[in-house]
């Protein structure tokens, strides 16, 4: 029996407090209720660095809390150039975000850079909204969105390992 690889995958949107780490949180949860922590490793981090080890939003803590997932452990990290050494996945939030991580790949990056939300098959827009400067109604609204995109993206990397 063949060892399957591990499939690496970051979560990016600008400062890794809301957005990101919210999809961090609820990919992980994913992960775990189909045993695949062992063959999935999770990560999220910002293109800028203005909360450089801070904890998530509050808000965004408290709206995936309130939907059973726990982001509290996570801290807010800046993109590094060895990310695309170490990530088979890199997923952008926005436009804003996939552009400046453009900027930064290396033309031999042999992973998928693109947005996270197209994962998801039914949604009718391709960017997750920044629910920062909202209300708390924004902040379901991203969680909405990451659930429907996560469970896509867990059946792409399912799917791919079948086909191995």
């Amino acid at each position: 029996m063949t060892e399957q690889p591990v499939v690496r995958v970051l979560f990016v949107c600008l400062g890794n407090i809301c957005r990101s780490p919210t999809a961090h949180g609820v990919f992980r949860a994913k992960v775990r209720e189909q045993g695949l922590q062992q063959r999935v490793q999770i990560d999220s981090c910002g293109t800028g660095d203005w909360h450089i080890g801070h904890p998530p939003d509050e808000r965004a803590t408290a709206e995936a809390a309130a939907r059973g997932y726990d982001i509290g452990d996570l801290r807010a990290r800046q993109v590094q150039a060895t990310d695309f050494r170490d990530y088979d996945y890199i997923l952008a939030m926005d436009e804003q975000n996939l552009a400046d991580l453009r900027a930064l790949c290396p033309d031999d990056y042999p992973g998928y850079l693109g947005l996270f939300l197209p994962f998801d098959p039914a949604a009718s827009v391709t960017e997750v909204p920044d629910p920062y400067y909202g209300g708390e109604e924004g902040f379901a609204l991203v969680l909405d969105m990451v659930e429907a995109a996560s469970d896509g993206l867990l059946r792409e990397i399912c799917s791919a390992d079948t086909a191995r």
